[in-house]
């Protein structure tokens, strides 16, 4: 089992919704989330003067999920993004263990 964190640009959200709704992928946690990387926060511009803001509003997403379904939510969750800056990150951690509260189940029988 994989945990997979995705941090991307909050305009493409529901696109990854529904690209990872036509995988069959449909137990996620969606939240808004604040920082920064490379460029060191979001430069905005009014009247000709920028101002650095320190950290940027970003949507992020975590998925518990099978082996075999890995790269289906990889390629997806990413948005289809077109190599600019701020697009995000996907990190993809081992999960060892799963349990379904309210069943009791554990594992990848959790996750269906």
């Amino acid at each position: 089992m994989k945990y997979v964190v995705a941090i991307i640009q909050p305009d493409r959200l529901d696109s990854v919704i529904e690209a990872l709704t036509e995988e069959e992928i449909n137990l996620m946690t969606v939240s808004e989330v604040l920082g920064r990387g490379r460029q060191k926060g979001l430069t905005e511009v009014y009247r000709a003067i920028g101002n650095r803001q320190p950290t940027a509003e970003d949507q992020g997403g975590w998925f518990a999920i099978r082996d075999d379904r890995l790269w289906q939510v990889v390629t997806r969750s990413g948005g289809r993004l077109h190599g600019h800056d701020r697009d995000g990150k996907i990190f993809v951690f081992n999960l060892d263990e799963c349990i379904r509260i309210r069943t009791g189940e554990t594992g990848e029988a959790a996750l269906a």
